[in-house]
């Protein structure tokens, strides 16, 4: 009798553990202040093929994921990435916000994950 106590007892006990984890945080909410709000969304791309135009100087971005897989925000001038910029999404509903100084001219706005390079669009700096 005793052995099957200890089974009984052990059987909850793994149930128990295998409903732990997986806790789903709350996805970060976008600053009220944002400049630029760009959205991947399914088929793998940017809701907007050209966003443009902004004031040259400090820009506030807002990334938000409408896709159901992993994205990133990179933005390039010419073959130059912009150094210290990259946001970046995980799963539908995820949010990612970053300030950016961009000089005046053509930027493209690139989701760097391979596979995804059909995600670019185009963002002028005036």
């Amino acid at each position: 009798m005793t052995p099957r106590r200890a089974s009984l007892v052990a059987i909850p006990l793994l149930v128990l553990a295998s409903c732990g984890g997986g806790s789903s945080s709350p996805a970060e909410t976008l600053p009220a202040d944002l400049d630029l709000l760009v959205e991947a969304v399914p088929s793998l791309k940017f809701d907007k093929t050209d966003y443009g135009t902004v004031k040259a100087g400090e820009i506030m971005f807002g990334y938000s994921n409408v896709d159901s897989v992993r994205h990133t925000l990179i933005l390039a001038k010419g073959d130059q990435k912009v150094p210290n910029f990259k946001l970046v999404i995980g799963v539908k509903g995820d949010n990612d916000s970053g300030a950016v100084t961009l000089e005046p001219g053509k930027y493209e706005l690139i989701c760097d994950v391979p596979g995804h390079s059909n995600m670019r669009a185009v963002l002028t700096v005036e």
